[in-house]
């Protein structure tokens, strides 16, 4: 397909002697929104982290914009235009709102608009009200949303989202799964990580299912609400 942005191939990874993915494929598409799921320990955190340069990768291969990145360092990566929200967050939080999206600002390649702190606020209207409210400041709802704004600041082609709506308020999972479709209008392609199977639907064109660092099912999100074995299978605890 010409529109891949990211192709995963046979991917393995692990930590220490202890292999947690066994040969994980998956392929996202520009403007596509696609569900890793599983349960806890399924692997899904350690696929977008191999994918990121975050983790080595003990075997297969990763491309993205058409280049191999198997093992290249995270901020490589990143310059070629993979954005990643980890689940921990981590922003600065001495710094104000506006100073985190200055740290991800980078280029946007030619020909398309940048992302810009005026364009996110409108995005994030939450964000705009606090622009010179330090990040120890914001709740853990708004400091998910700096995390993605900051990313988009770096004016990603895609972005490896982390379990974006774990432990946040429903309204703030409301306009978590708002940002993600507004990406995906934008035309980025978005790999999220999720337990929630009503965000994914909310969100996803499409569900990959992890168990044990394997795909064990993928295909259309509706049709995954739809069977109730699979979902009782891989899903529910």
């Amino acid at each position: 397909m010409d529109d891949r942005v990211l192709d995963v191939t046979g991917l393995r990874a692990g930590y220490g002697p202890a292999e947690v993915l066994f040969g994980v494929e998956l392929h996202l598409a520009r403007g596509e929104v696609a569900a890793l799921m599983g349960r806890n320990g399924a692997g899904k955190s350690t696929t977008l982290k191999a994918i990121m340069g975050l983790l080595t990768p003990r075997g297969g291969s990763i491309r993205f914009a058409g280049q191999d990145i198997t093992g290249h360092a995270p901020f490589r990566i990143a310059r070629l235009g993979l954005g990643y929200v980890p689940e921990e967050r981590r922003i600065f939080t001495d710094l104000t709102v506006a100073e985190n999206l200055e740290v991800g600002r980078r280029t946007a390649p030619a020909g398309r608009a940048p992302w810009t702190p005026e364009r996110l606020f409108e995005f994030f209207p939450n964000l705009a009200e606090m622009r010179h409210r330090r990040a120890s400041a914001m709740s853990g709802g708004e400091q998910q949303m700096l995390t993605i704004a900051r990313t988009l600041m770096g004016n990603p082609e895609a972005v490896l989202l982390d379990e974006p709506s774990e432990g946040l308020a429903p309204v703030i999972v409301e306009q978590m799964a708002e940002a993600v479709l507004r990406m995906k209008a934008e035309g980025i392609a978005v790999l999220v990580s999720e337990q929630n199977l009503d965000f994914a639907a909310a969100v996803a064109d499409r569900a990959l299912i992890l168990e044990k660092g394997t795909v064990r099912w993928q295909g259309g999100i509706a049709a995954l609400e739809a069977d109730e074995d699979v979902r009782r299978a891989y899903l529910t605890v």
